[in-house]
């Protein structure tokens, strides 16, 4: 294994590992915030990444993605939350279900802010120093674009994932128990056909998709082009 395919390689851990364990804690803390303790009695609210760690979503997926040459993106153990606690159920699982891609928007848009303060000083240091190069170079366009890949994923309104909870706000109460049930099946359909028609198609809506979005994005919010 080359140098730079180790530093891909760690890069890639060090960015995608903070960006979902923040994007659930989110989620909890949003939960909490509405009178929902459910995440915070089972230890949910940590940044431990352990306690976040989904076996497929956290490790399987992402190395799927890469090594499909695809956005490198995945998802933890999801944050449990009951929205009986809330005052108003609907409303509550919509600020619940945004709050993880907004804290993934934010870290984003803390990677380039770092990237434009260093912007005027990285044209020297990225000759000076190699592990500058790494961070500024890969690092740090990789952290933007996988919290927006994550963003961006997750706003798909398809169940579980977050953007699905607009659905809260237009289905009537007495259908939001079998709409719950329904997420257990729907997200393990989505993960094979994001898995397996690139595969078998050799097309992949969903790169195609973030690329689109997540890259467009990042190319504005950055000082160069990334995507």
């Amino acid at each position: 294994m080359s140098e730079s395919q180790l530093a891909y390689i760690v890069c890639s851990i060090l960015c995608f590992v903070p960006a979902i364990v923040f994007h659930e804690v989110m989620h909890g803390f949003a939960a909490y915030r509405l009178g929902d303790p459910t995440a915070k009695r089972q230890g949910r609210l940590s940044l431990n990444p352990l306690k976040h760690i989904d076996p497929f979503g956290t490790v399987i997926l992402p190395l799927c993605m890469m090594l499909m040459n695809g956005p490198v993106f995945g998802y933890a153990k999801p944050v449990p939350y009951n929205p009986s606690y809330f005052k108003d159920p609907k409303k509550g699982d919509v600020i619940v279900g945004l709050a993880g891609p907004a804290a993934n928007l934010a870290l984003a848009f803390v990677g380039a802010m770092v990237a434009w303060i260093l912007y005027a000083p990285a044209h020297t240091l990225v000759l000076e120093s190699q592990l500058f190069n790494y961070f500024y170079l890969l690092f740090l366009p990789m952290f933007v674009l996988i919290n927006l890949y994550l963003m961006f994923f997750n706003l798909l309104p398809i169940p579980p994932l977050d953007g699905s909870s607009i659905f809260a706000l237009v289905l009537p109460k007495k259908y939001l128990p079998q709409y719950y049930k329904i997420q257990q099946y729907a997200f393990p359909i989505f993960l094979i056909v994001i898995v397996v028609v690139p595969y078998v198609f050799h097309f992949n809506p969903v790169s195609i998709y973030l690329n689109w979005t997540a890259g467009n994005v990042a190319n504005l919010l950055f000082p160069f082009s990334i995507a």
